[in-house]
């Protein structure tokens, strides 16, 4: 399938790498198809985007939480991950939602909300994490910044 994009103009995308939100996104019930476009970048802190296959001007950045949060390890209620189907640790990927503004200093991942995987149907959604643990807001830059120095 060939579709339009904002960000990244005309892509191929392969039938078996469209993944299905039932719910849709919070704050975007009626998006529920997307594809992962991967950065060109690579390495610690790479981020990958979440682009709609519905509306062209919808790419979300997202990436691996435990590059930021090494200890991130949120419990989730079974009743959020049910529409996901039949779930093996192996095929399950977490991500986060990264928040650029203007000022890169500024840059957050969403901690709260995940968005959780299930590679092997191929189905996702997004959940909200109960109590104070995990910040909407979790400054990144620093953390990035030190891993890219490290490399």
């Amino acid at each position: 399938m060939i579709i339009q994009t904002k960000a990244f103009g005309e892509i191929t995308i392969d039938e078996e790498k469209v993944i299905t939100f039932p719910k849709g996104i919070v704050g975007f019930s009626e998006l529920t198809k997307f594809t992962m476009i991967h950065d060109k970048e690579t390495g610690a802190g790479s981020i990958h985007w979440l682009q709609s296959l519905q509306e062209p001007a919808f790419a979300m950045p997202v990436m691996d939480p435990l590059v930021v949060k090494p200890d991130y390890n949120p419990e989730v209620e079974e009743e959020w991950i049910k529409p996901l189907g039949e779930l093996d640790l192996e095929e399950l990927l977490v991500l986060v939602t990264v928040t650029v503004p203007q000022d890169l200093t500024q840059m957050t991942v969403n901690l709260k909300g995940p968005i959780v995987i299930n590679t092997g149907e191929r189905k996702a959604c997004q959940v909200i994490i109960e109590g104070d643990e995990y910040q909407v807001k979790y400054p990144i830059y620093d953390i990035l910044q030190a891993k890219k120095a490290g490399e």
